[in-house]
């Protein structure tokens, strides 16, 4: 059994609530909606709805695939809510929100893989938000570059989806992805004239070379945002973590990054991927 890895004293997450978390809760809670703040027990959770701002999950809870590092529940998922996108939409509106971020879970049930369901889902919030800038966390869609199509063609300013890992411990971590998929799903966002936007988790056990690796992988795919964060253990159920990286090394992944040609990076032990979202556009 792998040796337990002590959480240090700088990696201690600031529980925050005021008048802006209660009302972001009672929003997402009335219009039956999914957060990943929620579902993936982020850090941040605290501090983002504090701020008003939450990060909502489309296509239901349960999850298609079973990645090791994810709290996503995962099974046969319920059919899609047809009123979902115009929840969304309105639960934008009443949180008065200037950037919009949507994530989903993947649904690899659905001949389309959801892509209907996304499209559909940012227009409603375009139409009833027409100010507001809108990100989407995507899935990989099996590789299929037509649905990524669709994602596009709904013209949100930013489109995300993470790498995770470096290549190496890819086949270790997700359960269905492929590194080079993940790749060419980066590719053809830019390559469409959107801003491409990727996030990946460091303390899995990979290299500062791979790390460097998979930055250039992905510049040359066009991608002009970069997350990186710290894994947590969402539960004893998912992968260990196998070290907890200093903030000074993800100092230096930032400046590397940036180096390189990045024009953004958020780097730091609490960043996930829609953290300080609202920079990126």
């Amino acid at each position: 059994m792998a040796e337990h890895v002590r959480k240090p004293d700088w990696l201690k997450i600031r529980l925050r609530g005021n008048e802006h978390f209660t009302e972001t809760k009672r929003i997402v809670e009335s219009h039956c909606l999914h957060t990943i703040c929620t579902s993936g027990r982020c850090p941040n959770m605290g501090e983002c709805w504090s701020r008003g701002t939450a990060t909502f999950m489309i296509g239901g809870d349960i999850c298609t695939r079973s990645c090791r590092f994810c709290n996503t529940l995962t099974g046969k998922p319920l059919p899609l809510d047809p009123k979902e996108p115009e929840n969304v939409a309105e639960s934008i509106r009443l949180m008065k929100l200037k950037h919009a971020v949507v994530t989903s879970v993947d649904r690899d049930d659905l001949p389309d893989l959801g892509a209907r369901h996304w499209a559909e889902t940012i227009r409603a919030i375009k139409r009833v938000n027409p100010d507001t800038t809108i990100e989407v966390l995507i899935p990989d869609f099996q590789g299929r570059l037509d649905l990524v199509d669709r994602v596009v063609d709904a013209r949100p300013e930013i489109i995300s989806h993470n790498m995770e890992t470096v290549r190496r411990i890819t086949p270790s971590v997700r359960s269905a992805a492929r590194y080079e998929t993940s790749l060419s799903v980066l590719h053809r966002i830019a390559e469409r004239g959107v801003t491409a936007k990727t996030g990946i988790m460091v303390g899995l056990g990979e290299t500062e070379e791979e790390v460097l690796g998979l930055m250039d992988d992905v510049l040359a795919m066009g991608v002009s945002v970069l997350t990186i964060g710290q894994y947590l253990q969402p539960s004893r159920t998912n992968i260990p973590v196998v070290e907890y990286v200093h903030p000074d090394r993800f100092e230096w992944y930032r400046q590397k990054a940036l180096d390189k040609g990045f024009k953004h990076v958020e780097s730091a032990p609490l960043v996930r991927s829609s953290y300080h979202a609202e920079k990126h556009v």
